[in-house]
């Protein structure tokens, strides 16, 4: 084992795994590419080096980075609106939109280094579940219009809507640059005159195409021109959407072996190239290696044009770091392993900064691409490496090939994207949650979908805090915390019978259960229960609160320990967290109503009727947390 944590015995399975991680990257990175405004080889370099170099300086040593849905959602607010300020000329916005992308990776490093990675647990569930749930809504939604064949920028009808706009806005230009040049004479427009004579057709159609683009983007410009697009459908671009749908659903009920994505790229690409079909590809991908951007990046840099983008830098560094850590908490799960959160942050942020660098959009931990890396036998950092480097082959190898790609198809694979990043189980749980949480869920799924993902987040958040201050000043219970630190036992368990106590496991949980308890709470399963421990009572009587965070931590828990076959016993759980736990049929399927006590007298009972004595006591204390 060496400094950078991957141990050459495991090359076997870390080859496998990063090789099918890498696959099911492949089409994925492109559609995130197209979708944030940057083109297919934008994503497709995010993919290659957040891979490699997250992998490499991360925490986490089976996750899989790249492009995700949320970071790209969030990006392509960002290009969108840098774009605006650049007359929507992609390569003059490059550089400002890339040194945004190298800010927050630079961001990412920061948080880890000051070690603020330990409190990303602190943001709530409905917070998370409102934000995901947009991001599919956002990106359906934007796919439509792709997925129809309609491009606004290419209806003359709609574009010479906004040619009176145009002139307006090129001859604004000209006094602009008179001003700042000094010659702008109220007495004088003789060089106004001139300059404007200079204007032609071309630039005015140039112009009246990036205000159409403006109008048209987002979620809300997509919704707009959609009747428009409607009218003016193109059937083989529709045709072609529809099938890669139909093969990305279809082909995972026949078998999850082979990623479903992949077969429908190769699918209805091989389908349109083989017959010829007139249809759109996407952006040509250049050929050979990326090379660095970071002097175009500092010579064209002006603070004025990303000033504005601050927040959002700040936003976007963030949202990487929830979304890596949660990816890594999904791996530790799977492996038994703990990440370290602040270096996984440091290795996030150098992975964005590099990708940045070379024109690549940016990304954090994936979650579905971790688990394809795992259950193929990934176990240590070479595994996202040798991802990273077989999206590079691929790049150099079949580069211009993959430039055949049909728009419509990478179309509907983010169709289906937007569809399974939405948070169901968060959705479904909206009539039986508190109506603060509800409310929570609902605020930042609106915001995010029809105003600002950024600012949703933070206002979700703020609200959040407060409802929770709230409650907490309402209760009456002075704890309010689930202490993983050995306790002194209750004075009902003084009684308890001395030749079980090797048997039976009981754990405290004193005042609320929350979002920022839940960790606590996940260290039963992960280290505290013992391994002579065939039955858990989950003492309940002090826990006179909980929120959606914690009853689906408490759900996991549970479903853990009733997996590996361990009576759990509850013991007086209060009014509104038993009214939660019945909701999502925690009590009575996952816990039997035999198993739930009003008092620790009655359960008492049952373990001395229902538990075996089968290990000798030691003379220890019985197992009380």
């Amino acid at each position: 084992m060496n400094k950078f944590g991957f141990d050459f015995k495991h090359l076997r399975g870390d080859f496998f795994g990063g090789l099918t991680a890498g696959i099911v990257a492949l089409p994925l990175a492109l559609a995130f590419g197209v979708s944030s405004g940057m083109g297919p080889s934008a994503g497709l370099y995010g993919a290659i080096f957040i891979s490699f170099f997250a992998a490499l300086f991360g925490g986490t040593n089976t996750q899989i980075s790249g492009p995700t849905a949320p970071m790209t959602a969030l990006s392509m607010v960002i290009v969108a609106g840098i774009m605006a300020n650049f007359d929507g000329d992609l390569a003059k916005a490059a550089p400002a939109i890339l040194t945004v992308f190298l800010l927050s990776g630079l961001i990412q490093i920061l948080l880890g280094f000051i070690g603020l990675g330990k409190y990303i647990k602190y943001v709530p569930y409905p917070v998370v579940s409102g934000f995901m749930t947009a991001i599919g809504v956002i990106i359906i939604i934007t796919q439509l219009l792709p997925a129809i064949g309609y491009y606004p920028k290419e209806d003359a009808e709609y574009v010479n809507q906004f040619k009176p706009q145009a002139e307006e806005m090129i001859l604004e230009n000209i006094l602009k640059e008179e001003a700042g040049e000094g010659i702008l004479v109220l007495e004088d427009f003789e060089e106004t005159i001139k300059r404007a004579e200079l204007i032609t057709p071309a630039d005015i159609d140039k112009e009246s195409q990036t205000l159409a683009g403006k109008e048209a983007s987002g979620i809300i410009g997509a919704l707009k021109v959609f009747p428009r697009g409607l009218k003016q459908v193109n059937w083989l671009e529709l045709i072609i959407a529809l099938a890669t749908i139909f093969i990305v659903f279809g082909f995972k009920r026949i078998t999850k072996a082979i990623p479903s994505t992949l077969v429908a790229l190769l699918v209805m690409s091989g389908i349109a190239v083989g017959f010829g079909l007139d249809y759109r590809p996407i952006e040509e991908i250049p050929q050979g290696l990326p090379l660095p951007r970071l002097g175009e990046m500092m010579t064209g840099f002006s603070f004025a044009a990303i000033s504005p983008y601050l927040f959002t830098a700040i936003t976007l560094a963030l949202l990487g770091a929830i979304d890596s850590l949660l990816t890594s908490v999904v791996a530790d799960n799977m492996t038994k392993t703990k990440h370290n959160p602040n270096k996984e942050l440091v290795g996030q942020g150098i992975g964005n900064s590099i990708a940045a660098v070379f024109g690549g959009i940016p990304g954090a931990g994936a979650t579905i691409r971790t688990v394809v890396n795992i259950n193929a036998g990934g176990k240590t950092k070479l595994s996202g490496m040798i991802a990273g480097l077989l999206l590079l082959f691929i790049l150099l190898a079949i580069g211009p090939i993959a430039s055949k790609i049909p728009a419509a198809v990478l179309a509907g694979i983010l169709i289906t994207v937007g569809i399974g990043v939405m948070d169901y189980k968060g959705l479904k749980a909206i009539p039986h949650m508190p109506r603060p949480e509800v409310a929570i869920l609902l605020i930042v799924l609106i915001l995010s979908s029809f105003w600002n993902l950024v600012y949703a987040v933070g206002i979700g958040l703020v609200i959040a805090s407060l409802m929770f201050m709230k409650k907490i000043g309402d209760m009456t219970s002075a704890r309010s915390n689930v202490t993983p630190l050995r306790e002194e036992r209750w004075l009902d368990e003084m009684d308890f019978p001395e030749n079980l106590k090797e048997e039976v496991f009981i754990k405290h949980i004193n005042g609320p259960l929350f979002f920022g308890s839940t960790n606590d709470l996940q260290q039963i399963a992960a280290s505290q229960i013992p391994n002579t421990a065939s039955t858990v009572i989950m003492r309940m009587e002090k826990m006179n609160y909980m929120d959606q965070s914690g009853l689906y931590t408490l759900e996991d828990i549970l479903v853990d320990m009733v997996g590996n076959n361990i009576k759990v016993l509850l013991v007086g759980p209060p009014e509104q967290p038993r009214y939660m736990m019945e909701r999502i049929d925690i009590i009575p399927d996952l816990i039997p109503e035999s198993q739930v006590f009003k008092n620790f007298k009655e359960c008492v009972t049952w373990v001395k009727e229902n538990v075996e004595d089968t290990i000798p006591p030691n003379n220890s204390e019985p197992n009380v947390i």
